[in-house]
């Protein structure tokens, strides 16, 4: 039944949750912004089709490898000193006024005390945290350029093809085999994970990369690259055992560019992420059986994707625009929602206040609708 389907919907007014952690959480507290805060970093349009048919994993690796840095998390002793915590990876990838700048994932330097980087070169450095985003897994932190020689650069994840050669880079087991590379390929372009946070809760899916380049403890945090030496993910995790305890190899998922660079660019101007909500929840489409979609949904034969409305917050953004349980929304912003993952990655494109158009059906009948969106997604 649809209801039965309603147990893998988030709560009322949260669009499924990204790698990792809680819905949101806001960077420290008196961080202290660039004096540049507007400069931002951005995607660089790349194919396999303009990849040089010369490009090596060797050149690839050599592009990027000197930007590529091991995180080293630092939690209070009972003597009062620091102590190693945890490690995992980062990469360098912008370097301005003196400083360089760092993304690597949340979880890295979840309860971190204090916070080294180790570069490609050895060297350690202190690193101050910019902010952090637990709901896409990911973290800035700066760190003083005077040994900073390169920076990577962000390749288009959504220019990547199914079957493309990437690299894993990063200190897999920690920062003794630092630099590490592992090759691959792109298994999927796009896929929605479900993960928990550190205290078991279930924030919904993740919109993620699928490679099998080897992603190892530690590497969490250091980039995937295509064979031009750009990055096109962030490496945040990997599945080891299904749902029913069989074991799994070679499924290994990033975090796209596309998201990364658009994260860095609020972390370093704001040190947070706010962001809207629509005030729904929702499941796919297709965990709804053919009979259901006809005598419940009471939709045509030819919608064959969008996300079903279970739920609406009373008085919320798409309450007040007139939507209904039950209907289904297939296009936000004249592109196509087929899941929630391609609704939410247009969402989130937007700030609290736009006005975003939502395309439904409501039964057979297809209706276009303007929703303002006031509601800031739960913290």
């Amino acid at each position: 039944m649809v209801q039965s389907a309603l147990t893998k919907t988030l709560f009322t007014g949260v669009i499924a949750g990204v790698v990792g952690g809680g819905a949101i959480l806001y960077g420290q507290q008196g961080v202290q912004l660039l004096q540049n805060q507007n400069q931002k970093v951005s995607t660089t349009a790349t194919n396999t089709k303009t990849i040089a048919k010369n490009a090596t994993a060797t050149s690839a690796y050599n592009k990027v490898s000197d930007a590529v840095v091991s995180v080293l998390n630092f939690t209070n002793s009972s003597q009062g000193s620091y102590q190693e915590s945890s490690e995992g990876s980062g990469v360098i990838y912008k370097k301005t006024d003196g400083s360089a700048f760092i993304v690597t994932n949340n979880h890295v330097i979840t309860g971190a005390a204090k916070i080294q980087v180790m570069l490609h070169s050895g060297k350690k450095v202190t690193a101050t945290l910019v902010g952090k985003d637990a709901m896409t897994d990911l973290a800035v932190l700066k760190i003083d350029g005077t040994d900073v020689t390169t920076t990577a650069q962000f390749g288009d994840s959504s220019k990547i093809t199914v079957g493309e050669n990437v690299l894993a880079i990063g200190s897999p087991l920690g920062s003794e085999y630092a630099s590490s590379v592992t090759q691959g390929i792109i298994s999927a372009k796009k896929r929605l994970v479900e993960t928990t946070s550190e205290n078991g809760q279930n924030y919904g899916g993740s919109t993620v990369i699928q490679t099998d380049a080897a992603i190892n403890p530690g590497n969490s945090g250091g980039p995937l690259i295509n064979f031009a030496g750009q990055v096109i993910g962030i490496n945040s995790m990997k599945l080891s055992t299904s749902s029913s305890g069989t074991s799994v190899e070679g499924m290994g998922f990033a975090i796209p560019s596309d998201q990364v660079v658009d994260i860095v660019n609020k972390l370093v101007k704001n040190g947070k992420v706010t962001r809207p909500a629509i005030g729904i929840s929702l499941i796919n489409l297709s965990e709804v059986t053919a009979s259901e979609q006809k005598s419940t949904l009471k939709i045509s034969d030819s919608v064959t994707g969008g996300v079903v409305v279970m739920n609406l917050t009373n008085n919320g953004p798409a309450d007040k625009a007139g939507l209904k349980k039950y209907d289904v929304i297939v296009g936000i912003n004249g592109k196509k929602v087929s899941s929630q993952a391609d609704l939410r990655e247009e969402l989130y494109k937007n700030s609290l206040g736009d006005t975003i158009t939502l395309t439904y059906y409501h039964q057979d009948t297809k209706k276009t609708v303007k929703v303002k969106l006031t509601q800031k997604l739960a913290s």
